[in-house]
């Protein structure tokens, strides 16, 4: 048998939520169109069956990480945190780049330096993250523009950052390049070899994750690349995550949907209240005599008095509509009944709060919730 960990990686809405649930089959990640959608590593088990003649059986645990961005907040220098941190504990590396997007690199591979360092690119013109994402050029390789005035020391592009981030791996890294069906194919040649003169990688694998095409064979490279070795989560289970993170980022989802402007970016979802359901009587069938129901309630912060207001709307209109839809998809994972509550706090400036971010990682929410019930006890 073979098991692993697979790093997925890339820049802000290059498809990597989106390909890990079509990989596992199961609503991992919370997927939107707006970039930053994930803020946390998450983890998506996926078993493979043996093929007689093809495969061994395997176990891939997929990391999903936060998109690759210039850190303007506390929170964004959190996520890079977290891209870091899955670097640093994986066998594979998949590194997504939108097909669609037009690529911008300087002429000369990325540097050796430390990942994160800023970069003085005599003269580059810094034009901030994501220039020349899309627009009229459509996709394509892109190199930095020249700037008459010497400036200070700045952040290389995002793409080329990304690329740093892998230069310095001892393991395989595979290039995957996602949307491809929303491109001409003819796009894609220079596309890949601009890539392969900045990095030599192990695969290039162009994918659509909505339409399927060549997932097979990514999951085919990814299971010869992983090393043999046992199972490290149960066959039945395909995240790490617990029910009450999962059910706050449903909410942020639709926060995500519902919302616009700066809205989404300055809100944060906190469960406060979840009661499991009790057991229900038995009628003469053996069957319920009522569908369970599950209780819970959330805090969603935002950092000013106006977005507040936006998040409730007019009466409470708005809030009526994120409750109403995130509590569809908490009965879809739940399998139960939900009734949701939900109210709106101002929390100004969390993002910059380091005390703030750290409570919203449900790794330690568990262990506060540990040592609460501890306390109860004694």
């Amino acid at each position: 048998m073979k098991s692993g960990f697979v790093a997925i990686v890339g820049r802000p809405n290059a498809g990597k939520s989106t390909l890990m649930n079509a990989l596992t089959g199961e609503k991992v990640a919370i997927v939107t169109a707006k970039p930053q959608t994930t803020r946390n590593r998450i983890l998506g088990v996926m078993e493979v069956p043996a093929r007689k003649g093809k495969n061994l059986a395997a176990q891939i645990v997929f990391v999903d990480t936060p998109g690759v961005h210039k850190p303007g907040t506390q929170l964004d220098r959190r996520m890079l945190q977290e891209v870091y941190e899955a670097l640093e504990t994986r066998d594979l590396v998949l590194v997504l780049m939108d097909a669609t997007r037009r690529l911008r690199v300087e002429d000369s591979p990325v540097s050796n330096a430390r990942p994160g360092a800023p970069v003085d690119h005599e003269g580059t013109k810094d034009e901030g993250p994501g220039v020349r994402d899309q627009g009229s050029e459509g996709p394509g390789v892109g190199t930095a523009e020249k700037r008459t005035k010497s400036k200070a020391p700045n952040w290389a592009s995002e793409d080329e950052f990304l690329l740093g981030l892998v230069r310095k791996l001892d393991c395989p890294v595979f290039l995957v390049l996602t949307k491809i069906d929303l491109v001409a194919k003819d796009t894609l040649l220079p596309l890949i070899d601009a890539l392969m003169k900045q990095y030599n990688f192990a695969q290039v694998i162009p994918v659509s994750a909505k339409k399927r095409d060549g997932l097979e064979v990514l999951l085919a490279k990814i299971v010869d690349a992983l090393p043999k070795g046992e199972r490290y989560y149960p066959p039945d289970q395909y995240t790490d995550q617990p029910q009450r993170f999962m059910v706050a980022e449903l909410i942020r989802e639709r926060i995500l949907v519902d919302t616009g402007e700066e809205v989404p970016y300055a809100s944060a979802v906190v469960i406060e209240q979840f009661e499991e359901p009790e057991p229900s009587p038995l009628d003469k069938t053996g069957k319920p005599v009522r569908s369970p129901l599950t209780r819970i309630a959330a805090a969603i912060y935002c950092e000013r008095d106006g977005q507040k207001a936006i998040l409730i709307g007019k009466g409470g209109a708005k809030l009526k509509e994120i409750g109403t839809g995130a509590r569809k998809q908490i009965e879809s994972l739940l399998g139960t009944r939900v009734y949701l509550e939900l109210r709106v706090i101002v929390e100004p400036n969390w993002r910059e709060s380091k005390t703030f971010i750290e409570g919203l990682d449900w790794r330690n929410q568990l262990e506060r919730l540990a040592g609460k019930r501890d306390g109860e006890e004694e």
